[in-house]
């Protein structure tokens, strides 16, 4: 298994694409061009550089025949979903069930994610078979693609490490590792290296509150990235919306450039996501609107305002939210209803 690259069009077209009886199960339908295949690469090509996962090209350890592709979809109205799509001469030898199984084990041992979905059309009982055999629970329902479909869940407690099978991810020995609170001292000092305002941030004087939750990126054993939130009820225009603030991204600077920030903010959006948030929101200097733009974020020209101890500030600065639940954006004002993150 390796990331799909643009390259890999011609095969995608002759494995799937023009493949009627494993195009009829996926939400994109009939496609039967070679523009189209060219396009999904494209799309697979742009969400591992959103997220540092995505697709990957099957092929056969011996031959490098492509067999399918599968892999881990992150969907921003129902969080990270695995699917797969292999090509008829191959089905029928477990390479779906295998390659799903090492999808799995990236999310959960390398990612750390806190759950992965499957969405399926409830007449597929080929791939909802897969999905049993791998560990999946039924979730009840959902619209994807426009689609009604079946939902099913993976928890990390209930999946199996794969088996022979290579996968390349690009990731290196990379592995993120959530844990409660706001992360180890010494790993704050190792990726702030010296720096003596990381963040930008020294000079509003500010007082801010300590994150719940720490995602910490660590290779060689030692950190290279982290990111915290926290998950509180805010004010959106005067209504109580549960919510999760992020803060405190940070990327060691022998390690920036790598995409690695990228990864640690998907995963801490599908932990607040799985605890119950509702809405995402961060405070970032402008010059980093860009990167949360490219993310899915979208910036709020509202005032936001929040606690200090002298009583309550209009942040001075830029706002960006992400949504979770399909949820209006405010157009009045937003409370973070305590300290900053």
């Amino acid at each position: 298994m390796e990331p799909i690259r643009r390259r890999d069009s011609d095969d995608l077209f002759e494995a799937v694409v023009s493949q009627d009886g494993v195009m009829r199960w996926l939400a994109t339908g009939r496609a039967d061009s070679r523009s189209a295949a060219r396009a999904m690469c494209d799309d697979h090509v742009a969400h591992w550089t959103r997220h540092g996962y995505g697709d990957f090209a099957i092929r056969d350890a011996a031959t490098h025949a492509f067999l399918g592709r599968v892999g881990l979809r992150n969907r921003a109205q129902h969080g990270v979903d695995l699917g797969f799509a292999v090509q008829p001469r191959a089905q029928g030898r477990g390479i779906a069930g295998e390659a799903g199984r090492a999808g799995l084990d990236l999310a959960f041992r390398r990612l750390s994610l806190p759950a992965v979905f499957a969405f399926v059309l409830p007449d597929n009982t080929a791939s909802i078979a897969v999905l049993r055999r791998l560990g999946a629970q039924a979730d009840g329902t959902v619209q994807s693609s426009g689609l009604h479909c079946l939902r099913f869940r993976f928890d990390p407690a209930g999946t199996a490490a794969a088996e022979d099978v290579v996968v390349d991810d690009g990731g290196a020995d990379l592995r993120l590792i959530q844990v409660m609170g706001p992360g180890s001292p010494g790993d704050g000092a190792a990726l702030r290296d010296g720096l003596p305002d990381p963040f930008g941030v020294n000079g509003l004087a500010l007082v801010w509150d300590d994150k719940q939750h720490t995602l910490t990126a660590v290779s060689e054993g030692r950190p290279v990235a982290a990111a915290g939130w926290l998950l509180r009820d805010m004010a959106f225009d005067g209504s109580p919306r549960r919510t999760a603030g992020l803060g405190g991204v940070l990327v060691h600077p022998a390690h920036r450039g790598q995409g690695i920030a990228r990864t640690v903010i998907s995963v801490a959006v599908e932990h607040a996501r799985a605890a119950g948030a509702e809405t995402m929101i961060l405070l970032c200097r402008p010059d980093l609107v860009p990167l949360y733009a490219q993310l899915g974020w979208s910036r709020l020209s509202v005032p936001v305002t929040f606690q200090q101890p002298d009583g309550a500030r209009t942040s001075p600065l830029t706002t960006m939210i992400y949504d979770l639940a399909g949820l209006p954006r405010p157009t009045i004002s937003v409370d973070l209803r305590g300290l900053p993150f």
